[in-house]
């Protein structure tokens, strides 16, 4: 949510450092003019300009700004003093992977997070949680319920038990262990060994094991190696299993903030179709047999 601003409070804080509205507009790189409209009223200023007001009438930017709720990407944003031209241009692009993610559109790819982290001044882990923000579902509360990257073969079992499943129930291990051991022709594990994986108290698994595996949870092989960074499609499947599991289980939110306090917005729904689709066409292998 943006930051709430009083142009009146403004005004008397001003008046309060002894200045004078061209001497605060010079400070903040704006008009005189532009400064009378912010503190009658006629007019806000951007969300980027905000921390140079509260910084030229040395006030602690969550005192004179104060914003409800998690920050999203916008607010991080702003927070650093950058637009979104700036933003982009400290990953190279045009606005639009800035603006889409700040809308909920469209996800930052994953090489465009650790220099806006550490742009905006914050961890590459905040800034996830202010994107998930952007996108409507609420922020978690630690990198452990994260798992937005696992990568042992059991955490990402784990991922894809707890995502992968919306609306129907996940298999058990004794279930898992019989759909390897049939895809792999012999038995290869048995429900104790996938426990054991799925605890962290082994995480060695054989490519037979990860092959059957892949083919108990319908998801491509390639998911389940143990990369030390997800690969980014696999990584993009997964975002979008939890973000459809969230869906389902209830836990979006900042409709009202979009216009709607009834149901999904007309955004959302749309988002959510070309995510389907996305995921169908990059990952074909993920879905087969529906």
């Amino acid at each position: 949510m943006p930051r709430q601003f009083d142009g009146s409070r403004v005004r008397a804080v001003r008046r309060g450092k002894d200045l004078h509205q061209k001497e605060l507009a010079e400070m903040v790189g704006v008009s005189a003019p532009s400064v009378a409209r912010w503190e009658s009223g006629q007019d806000f200023p951007k969300g980027e300009k905000l921390p140079a007001i509260a910084a030229a009438l040395g006030q602690p930017l969550d005192v004179l700004f104060p914003h409800d709720g998690s920050p999203d990407l916008q607010l991080l944003r702003c927070d650093a003093g950058l637009s979104v031209a700036q933003a982009a241009a400290i990953i190279g692009t045009s606005r639009v992977p800035v603006s889409n993610a700040e809308s909920g559109r469209r996800r930052l790819n994953d090489a465009y997070v650790q220099p806006l982290a550490q742009a905006y001044g914050v961890t590459e882990d905040e800034l996830l949680a202010a994107q998930d923000c952007s996108f409507g579902l609420r922020p978690r509360t630690s990198r452990d319920q994260q798992a937005s990257a696992p990568r042992t073969v059991g955490e990402k079992i784990n991922y894809l038990l707890e995502y992968g499943y919306a609306g129907q129930e996940a298999p058990s291990d004794e279930e898992i262990a019989r759909l390897v051991n049939e895809h792999a022709g012999m038995a290869a594990v048995t429900a104790d060994d996938i426990a054991a994986l799925r605890r962290g108290a082994t995480t060695n698994a054989s490519d037979v094991v990860r092959a059957g595996l892949a083919h108990a949870l319908q998801v491509d092989a390639a998911l389940l190696q143990d990369d030390a960074q997800v690969d980014p499609k696999a990584r993009e499947f997964m975002e979008g299993l939890r973000f459809l599991s969230s869906i389902d289980r209830g836990q979006i939110i900042g409709l009202a903030a979009r216009g709607n306090s009834s149901g999904l917005s007309v955004e959302m729904m749309a988002h959510i179709n070309e995510l389907v689709g996305e995921l169908k066409h990059k990952l074909p292998e993920a879905h087969g047999g529906e």
